[in-house]
């Protein structure tokens, strides 16, 4: 499927032109992809088109991405429940980096679904819900929501195939998304991602400082999380499947915040042996789960059959509940065994 066809991009340009109250909306647990192409669009509308665009967040942004939110407007509901009727306001929703209405959380897939307004939707998960969305920019042949919003924002008239036309906000968060999705281009790379990238080099975009952001201004807490978790709570199965369960006991040990163990998943997987990282943190009810894996074990299959959740099939992530799919959370390891015992 054609994503960016010269009649979408015309039926978007309209919608845009013709809306005065756009909200823009991404996922629970937002990370840098979602964030980043949220506030990509956010600047883009604003700067090249005039529009003054919502910007809503289910839950608070992790202090990480700090340099690109700092200073902006973002309402996160999860502190101001309230602001979620700005959905029933808007005469554009825009939803980025996620493929169904529920990825939103409960409160802000209602006040979509209630609106009868155009929907729009920029992704690259499986599966998009094209029935709730008018319009739809989705494709698994992209790195990440940002390098399909890199593409749609080409494609329209303000920016025609132009990198160098985009905000410098814009583009610096552009690249901030797709260089996190992409685990710093070590996974999810595509031609069309080596483009952008090179584009928006081209066009000052300075990588350097952005990597620096992400990756060299960690506190001191999660390198030492990091260490006890690799060290004492990392089982590796004999068929190659790594778990590391975090209770919230160690989260407040170390006093982590939102956010702060990303990337924890992907590092079991530089052992030769393993196929497959699953990742369990405690959350109040339940267990949030991340996996990653190698090519040859699905990573969304799992995630889908036994996680309650999706995503790509070599990472996807889901959710395991207490009591509906473990009696307490000290079966979580054992569920995860019995679960992967046959990969």
């Amino acid at each position: 499927m054609n994503a960016i066809s010269e009649k979408r991009i015309e039926s978007l340009r309209l919608l845009l032109q013709a809306s005065s109250r756009i909200c823009i909306v991404t996922h629970m647990h937002p990370d840098g992809d979602a964030i980043g192409s949220s506030l990509a669009l956010k600047h883009f509308l604003e700067d090249c088109m005039g529009k003054a665009p919502e910007l809503l967040i289910p839950d608070a942004s992790p202090d990480y991405l700090a340099f690109l939110t700092r200073g902006e407007k973002m309402h996160d509901v999860s502190s101001h429940p309230e602001d979620v009727c700005l959905l029933s306001e808007a005469d554009l929703i825009i939803c980025l980096d996620f493929n169904a209405a529920r990825r939103a959380g409960e409160a802000m897939e209602a006040a979509i679904k209630a609106n009868p307004c155009p929907k729009v939707l920029i992704d690259h998960h499986p599966g998009p819900d094209t029935e709730q969305f008018g319009t739809v920019f989705s494709s698994t042949e992209v790195s990440s929501a940002c390098e399909m919003l890199y593409q749609v924002l080409l494609a329209l008239p303000q920016i025609s195939g132009d990198a160098s036309a985009l905000p410098r906000t814009s583009a610096t968060a552009l690249m901030a998304g797709m260089t996190t999705d992409t685990n710093n281009f070590a996974n999810s790379v595509f031609p069309g991602t080596l483009r952008m990238a090179s584009a928006l080099l081209e066009a000052g975009v300075d990588r350097d400082w952005i990597v620096a952001r992400l990756y060299n201004e960690y506190r001191e807490n999660r390198i030492r999380a990091f260490a006890e978790l690799l060290g004492s709570h990392m089982t590796i199965s004999d068929n190659g499947v790594a778990c590391i369960i975090v209770t919230r006991e160690l989260m407040e040990k170390y006093d982590i915040r939102e956010g702060e163990l990303d990337g924890l998943v992907n590092i079991p997987l530089s052992i030769g042996k393993v196929k497959l990282s699953v990742f369990l943190k405690e959350t109040e009810g339940m267990f949030r789960v991340s996996l990653r894996s190698k090519k040859g074990v699905s990573a969304n299959r799992l995630a889908m059959s036994h996680f309650n959740g999706g995503g790509h099939e070599l990472a996807a992530g889901g959710r395991l509940y207490i009591p509906a799919d473990i009696p307490d959370r000290d079966h979580a390891a054992g569920y995860v065994g019995k679960v992967t015992a046959d990969l």
